[in-house]
């Protein structure tokens, strides 16, 4: 069985392109394999900053094809079409032959048994499967029209030990793998992966980026025992770092204490963001004034630790300036030079923004019970940090520096708090505000963008999210429903359509509160699927969904999957589908108004007395429904439905009867169909 080992040797590619471009090498091979029939055992890729390579083992020199007979147009087809299947098979028409499948005669060809050597189809495949990779961001240099992440210097590839001469690009394949250290190149003929692991492992490259991964873990957990630090590591750093090195070396590093009296988030930005160093915590989760660095060569003379060290403290200096110059400023007088940062072109700035979302506030507090006058001061700040040097410096702080801001002078903590809170949630399973000033400036935060960028007609598309309006509406949800609210956000839509058109804004979009309503409403599917829930069922309950509570929404769609397979479940899904497959059959468009004049038995009354019993149940007031009653109420009807139709004749010879009972049937369903549309569940 033979070897492929390819390497793509470029100049350094950023760690996130080199992970995804990875990923993308091993998905591609595989898929790649697969299409052409050729058998292997197992696909490996690895990386570093400079090489993308890529193994797969055992694979034969030989695949055989089996014959196999090929359908082609159907024999009633055009001669252009029938010719055309002749030529891309490159068969002549007696090859052809007909034969009846399903769907009538068809022409057939039939292939014969064939052996091919893999070499061959390699040489078509690979370079396919290179030209597949989709870089995020890529360029061309030089003359050449290539597109890389980086420009690709060399390809090496070979198979069963020899060089396979495929060509990629203007680049030549060859069987030499090179190597550059201190502007110095080195060149080696390779002919097996062992032998090439042994010449980078040689020149201090270690090409395996698990392996890389392991050493840094074990040096920093070894120093954290030594030195009785908590061994607290930043997972997405760490993705970062071992595809920056080659061969990784952890050094102990410190700064000056004297920094750690500025707040910690500045001190964990430098190390992570700016630096990609480590911060070091003790035992009891406090920050320490030594952190990690994630060297490519050895620090015997320490002069990288040293170095790394005056970088640091030159960054820490500079925060702690900005620090102590910004938190002497007035948050209530910083919002005027909010005029002078733009939120977006056509709706205004940061400062009408803060506007907008302060009155958006004050309706809400009437909603939620929230103080009406401390809230307003909350969103009227909630920016102003926005102002300041240090943010500048680190906008991924923005708003907690201005929670420490508030703090520091003097604001109330849940007024502080909420500055920093209302960015929350960041993603789609991060944490959200559960404090009430938090929440509702974070709830008028996202209704006023969503609403501003539907107003002005800049909408997301199938493809493009600029605005990232998804997340918002998405954060939005999340919030209402971690924190059960209930208000009314249709007139909190409304409002801010107003405030929009109050400060100048050219209203373009007159459905803008319909349309961002069913927007709202669409990322409910995003929520749902990520609590497993089933997919008809979220059909069931988007479709039948009207109005803007989306907690009753997440309610009733929950306890529908919770239960479905239950008895509570059975029984409402088994009622509900002998009256609907009984008008079905009728083919006829029936309001649900019966008449209660024209019953004639028992079993029609007391159905007609259950329907209105779970009718007045779901017009109690929204924030004192309990929807898994409502669902035992209409699983409890099943007797009274078995009671109907074992003892009523629906198509009686009367026909007002008749289209009485159909009517009250329709009733039936018309209220079942309030909690969730049970029509879209499946096997009904």
């Amino acid at each position: 069985m033979a070897e492929l080992l390819l390497e793509l040797y470029s100049e350094e590619i950023p760690p996130l392109l080199q992970i995804e471009a990875r990923n993308q090498l091993k998905q591609l091979t595989e898929n790649s394999f697969k299409e052409k029939n050729i058998p292997y055992k197992e696909v490996f890729t690895y990386s570093s900053p400079t090489r993308l390579s890529l193994k797969v083992k055992d694979i034969p020199e030989k695949i055989k094809i089996a014959a196999k007979e090929i359908r082609g147009p159907n024999v009633n087809s055009s001669e252009q079409i029938i010719e055309g299947f002749i030529k891309a098979k490159n068969i002549t028409l007696k090859d052809l032959f007909k034969k009846k499948t399903e769907k009538g005669f068809f022409y057939f060809t039939k292939t014969e048994q064939e052996t091919l050597m893999v070499e061959e189809l390699l040489l078509i495949i690979l370079p396919k499967t290179l030209a597949a990779i989709n870089w995020k961001k890529s360029m061309k240099w030089s003359n050449h029209n290539m597109i890389w992440g980086r420009p690709l210097r060399a390809i090496f590839v070979i198979f069963n030990h020899k060089k396979l001469p495929i060509k990629f690009g203007h680049l030549d394949a060859s069987n030499n793998i090179v190597v550059e250290q201190n502007l110095e190149f080195k060149s080696r003929k390779i002919l097996d992966f062992k032998e090439y692991q042994y010449f980078l492992r040689s020149n201090n490259i270690i090409l395996d980026q698990d392996e890389r991964q392991k050493i840094i873990l074990k040096r920093i957990s070894t120093i954290s025992k030594t030195k009785n630090f908590q061994e607290k590591i930043n997972v997405k750093l760490l993705d970062e770092v071992v595809n920056i090195v080659e061969e990784p070396h952890v050094l102990l590093a410190n700064f000056n204490k004297e920094y750690l009296k500025i707040p910690e988030e500045i001190i964990i930005s430098t190390l992570e963001k700016h630096q990609r160093f480590f911060p070091i915590f003790n035992q009891r989760g406090n920050l320490t004034n030594f952190f990690f660095v994630v060297a490519n060569k050895k620090d015997e003379k320490k002069l990288i630790i040293e170095g790394n060290k005056r970088v640091v403290e030159a960054r820490l200096s500079d925060a702690k300036f900005f620090w102590d110059k910004d938190r002497s400023k007035n948050l209530i007088k910083q919002i005027a030079n909010l005029k002078d940062i733009m939120f977006y072109e056509k709706l205004g700035t940061i400062y009408d923004k803060t506007q907008r979302v302060r009155k958006l506030a004050a309706l809400l507090s009437d909603d939620l019970n929230i103080n009406k006058e401390k809230i307003q001061i909350a969103a009227s700040i909630s920016k102003s940090d926005l102002c300041s040097d240090l943010v500048g410096e680190y906008p991924e702080l923005q708003g907690v520096m201005g929670k420490y801001f508030a703090l520091s002078q003097g604001f109330e903590d849940e007024v502080a708090n909420s500055v920093s809170e209302h960015y929350l949630p960041t993603g789609i399973t991060s944490a959200v505000p559960k404090k009430p000033f938090s929440y509702s400036i974070s709830i008028v935060d996202r209704i006023d963008t969503l609403v501003g960028f539907f107003v002005i007609q800049e909408k997301p598309t199938s493809s493009k999210d600029p605005f990232a309006l998804r997340r918002a509406a998405i954060g939005l949800l999340r919030v209402i429903i971690e924190n059960k609210l209930h208000f009314r956000l249709r007139d909190l839509i409304s409002y801010s359509i107003r405030l929009y058109e109050e400060q100048g804004v050219e209203i373009k979009n007159k459905k803008t509160e319909i349309e961002v309503l069913d927007f709202i409403r669409e990322r409910m599917r995003n929520i749902l699927k990520i609590k497993n829930i089933k997919v008809d069922i979220i059909e069931a309950s988007l479709s039948s969904h009207v109005g803007d509570n989306f907690l009753d929404l997440y309610k009733k769609t929950s306890l529908m999957n919770k239960h479905l397979k239950k008895d509570v479940g059975i029984k409402v899904v088994n009622a509900y589908k002998r009256a609907a497959n009984i008008l079905e059959k009728t083919n006829k468009d029936i309001p649900g108004r019966p008449d209660a004049v024209l019953f004639r038995t028992d079993e029609e009354k007391h159905l007609y007395d259950k329907i209105n019993e779970i009718r007045k149940a779901f017009t109690v007031k929204e924030s004192n429904k309990d929807y898994e009653n409502l669902l035992i109420k209409l699983s409890d009807t099943k007797e009274s439905t078995d009671n109907f139709f074992d003892n009523v004749v629906v198509n009686d010879e009367n026909q007002d009867i008749k289209n009485n009972r159909l009517e009250l049937l329709k009733m039936f369903c018309n209220t079942f169909n309030n909690f969730i549309d049970f029509s879209k569940l499946e096997g009904l």
